[in-house]
């Protein structure tokens, strides 16, 4: 049997997230298919969890030893939200050991991870995206200027991380500069973007050698002021429809985008991309290169509404990737 290791945990405050999908994605796998082995990784230590054990990592082959037997990965699922599982450095470092993985490699992992640099160039191949304004920390900025540019109510969020801490929805101009304190505390740069208001749209997809598979969309209305991590994770902050009550021809459009920027970004496994429709047209919000999978997740509600398991899904990305190898 092939070792599938679950890599979750972190270097950031995502780690609540992460351990929730590493739950999800452990229940999704075959397990007549595969050893399922949950690894893992924090500042103070990247432990295999085996036999109710944790067992050190061995970092120059990402290995561990038990009972004097060393045990090696056929392929590792990475669900780490945020640092260093969606930013490509992990990512980095697997390719340089030859370690097959299951998500995007570096460039598409990093590029996505910086949110003002990812639309910005996917506005380049004619993809909608809100207006905005990145703020490095330490560099002087003028909320007068910002507040000229977007517009109040604006949305201030960290510019890389994952997307469920750190983000306001600013209402007056006196909010403004707590709120971008208080991105900073969970990143060195800050997007403040101009408010869209919209229908909410989010779409996964995942293309192997053999075949494309694009998922129905889910319509999200939030209870909360907008989809932030209470919204996320308490059913009753947030209604989720899959399929969204859309048009069909609505549909299709915003599956073509989501399959146009897979490609563009040259992305690999199961991707998530969130957009808003507002009156005027279709707008790209992000791209989750590491979506949440607990039960609950986006995901697993699309893969059930369009009549798939789980199960099937995440062997076919597992044994695509182990195909294509740490290419």
């Amino acid at each position: 049997m092939k070792n599938i290791g679950i890599i979750y945990g972190g270097y950031s405050s995502e780690v609540v997230v992460s351990k929730k999908s590493a739950a999800g994605i452990k229940s999704f796998l075959d397990s007549t298919k595969y050893n399922i082995i949950p690894v893992l990784i924090t500042e103070e230590k990247w432990v295999a969890e085996f036999d109710n054990r944790e067992i050190p990592i061995e970092k120059n082959n990402f290995s561990f030893t038990l009972d004097g037997k060393q045990h090696t990965f056929d392929c590792l699922y990475i669900t780490i939200h945020g640092t260093p599982g969606e930013n490509g450095l992990l990512q980095g470092y697997l390719k340089m050991l030859k370690i097959p993985h299951s998500t995007c490699d570096v460039l598409p992992s990093a590029l996505t991870f910086n949110k003002f640099t990812c639309n910005t160039y996917l506005k380049g191949f004619g993809v909608a995206v809100a207006d905005s304004i990145l703020i490095r920390k330490g560099r002087e900025f003028n909320p007068a200027d910002i507040e000229e540019k977007l517009g109040i109510p604006c949305f201030v969020k960290p510019n890389a991380g994952g997307s469920s801490f750190g983000i306001s929805k600013v209402k007056t101009a006196e909010e403004l500069l707590p709120a971008i304190e208080k991105a900073f505390a969970e990143c060195d740069e800050v997007l403040v973007e101009e408010l869209m208001e919209g229908t909410e749209i989010t779409c996964g997809i995942y293309k192997t050698q053999q075949r494309e598979v694009v998922m129905p969309l889910t319509e999200v209305i939030s209870k909360n002021e907008f989809f932030d991590f209470e919204a996320k994770y308490n059913a009753d902050r947030a209604i989720e429809i899959t399929p969204a009550r859309i048009s069909t021809e609505l549909t299709e459009k915003i599956q073509k985008i989501t399959s146009l920027i897979y490609d563009i970004l040259n992305c690999k496994g199961i991707v998530r991309v969130d957009f808003i429709i507002t009156d005027k047209q279709i707008f790209l919000i992000e791209v989750n290169t590491t979506p949440g999978m607990t039960p609950t997740s986006f995901i697993p509600q699309q893969v059930e509404a369009m009549g798939m398991t789980m199960k099937e899904v995440m062997t076919e990305v597992i044994e695509d990737a182990i195909k294509r190898g740490d290419h």
